[in-house]
């Protein structure tokens, strides 16, 4: 067999991409009127970011230490290479380390430092890996090698639902006197969301994210999701900009940033998560 790569549902892979590159998803869960739903599993309401009351929770132990458990019996003994959601915005990956001990050194678990398709890009760099046959060792660091290597920003259009997640981290000191901005925002090395840029206007800030994007990838390839909460207009708006803007980019997915971002971040949210080639 060969390393299993193991991730949660925050990576906005769908189905056919999990299949086709051999990735199995654990469930973040999503708590609103008495249920706990499974993200990707459950039935979760459409207009879920407009609810107030609505809030989330990391992969469960149970979960995790099962999806590891059979991963590694599936990979007969070569080993699991786990990538998850920033441990800054998310239990779930202090959940995974612990899970992971019951395994020991059989499966590694790796901080994406990432959110969505940032967490996807890492696990498919681990699962390439895995497909050419290469062992534990190389396979974590494969994936420990793209973490740097990716990128994401988040232009929000109203602040209740950051404000109400707490997991702005040091963004928090302006968003009581920011309601006349729409800043631009970024997951920083450490995998916290934090204020990029400040700016006025909806249209100027999703200019500036084209900007810091293209300043990222320079000349070279690169591999670009943007996702969005109920705004599906405004994504391919900033897709066609991206494609413009960079020519040479190796890909570029539009898709919905999934129920649970969409809790934290509101309606008509627009997200870009780039990788750059290695």
């Amino acid at each position: 067999m060969s390393v299993i790569v193991v991730t949660d549902s925050s990576s906005r892979l769908t189905a056919d991409e999990l299949k086709q590159n051999n990735i199995r998803q654990v469930p973040l869960h999503v708590l609103v009127d008495g249920a706990d739903l499974r993200d990707g599993i459950d039935d979760v309401p459409n207009d879920i970011h407009d609810r107030p009351r609505a809030t989330t929770s990391g992969a469960s132990p149970a979960a995790l230490t099962e999806a590891y458990r059979q991963a590694l019996a599936d990979s007969n003994g070569d080993g699991v290479v786990a990538v998850h959601l920033s441990a800054a915005l998310s239990s779930t990956f202090s959940t995974a380390v612990q899970a992971a001990r019951e395994f020991g050194p059989s499966v590694r678990v790796v901080n994406s430092r990432s959110a969505a398709m940032g967490v996807g890009f890492v696990a498919c760099a681990a699962a390439d890996a895995a497909a050419a046959g290469e062992d534990l060792e190389a396979v974590e660091a494969e994936a420990r090698s793209a973490v740097p290597r990716t990128h994401a920003f988040i232009v929000v259009h109203r602040l209740d639902n950051l404000r109400r997640s707490g997991r702005i981290g040091t963004a928090a000191s302006w968003l009581g006197t920011a309601l006349s901005l729409k800043p631009l925002l970024c997951l920083d090395v450490d995998g916290r969301l934090v204020l990029d840029q400040r700016v006025r206007t909806l249209t100027k800030a999703h200019t500036a994210m084209v900007e810091r994007v293209a300043e990222i990838v320079g000349e070279g390839g690169a591999r670009i999701a943007v996702h969005h909460v109920d705004n599906h207009d405004g994504a391919d708006e900033m897709g066609a900009a991206l494609t413009a803007r960079l020519p040479q980019i190796d890909s570029l997915t539009v898709t919905d940033m999934g129920p649970v971002l969409a809790i934290h971040l509101g309606a008509g949210a627009i997200g870009v998560v780039v990788q750059t080639a290695d």
